[in-house]
């Protein structure tokens, strides 16, 4: 896919950028990957740390089986 990117740069920015060869479109995408993969993991942490909060009762053997086979179940269909 293309995409036609015009940025609106301080000089010194984009001279810095462009010598460290950041401006290529290579370079971009590494860079936009690396930064959607830090969201996702900061999305992680944020979510496990909500999950902690909750205080829930650990589940039994009983409900864990349980609930695996609820998820097998619908997988399978």
């Amino acid at each position: 896919m293309t995409l036609d990117l015009k940025l609106d740069l301080p000089e010194n920015v984009f001279k810095e950028a462009k010598e460290a060869g950041l401006l290529q479109p290579a370079e971009i995408e590494r860079l936009l990957r690396e930064e959607l993969r830090r969201r996702r993991v900061d999305e992680l942490f944020v979510t496990a740390d909500k999950l902690a909060a909750l205080e829930l009762l650990p589940l039994t053997e009983e409900e864990l089986e349980a609930e695996i086979a609820a998820a097998r179940e619908t997988r399978s269909k």
